[in-house]
C-alpha cells in the first residue's frame, strides 16, 4: 500500500511538471501531427499515457506487506 502511494505522488509530480511552462513551451510550435497542432497532440497524448499509468498503479494485485 505504501508503494502505491509513493507511485501516485511521483505520478502527480510528473503530471505537474509535464503541463507547466518549460516543458509545455517545447510543444508550443507551429507544427502539425496528423493534422492536429503539436501542442494539442502533446496534451492529448500525455493525458492518455497519464490515465494509463494511474490505472496500472491502482490495479489491484497481490497484497503488499508494509
Amino acid at each position: 500500500m505504501k508503494r502505491r502511494k509513493e507511485r501516485l505522488v511521483v505520478l502527480t509530480l510528473l503530471g505537474v511538471l509535464a503541463i507547466n511552462y518549460p516543458v509545455l513551451s517545447l510543444a508550443s510550435l507551429e507544427r502539425m501531427v496528423w493534422g492536429v497542432p503539436l501542442l494539442w497532440f502533446y496534451l492529448l497524448a500525455f493525458w492518455v499515457v497519464f490515465v494509463i499509468l494511474i490505472a496500472l498503479t491502482m490495479r489491484r494485485g497481490p497484497l503488499e506487506k508494509s
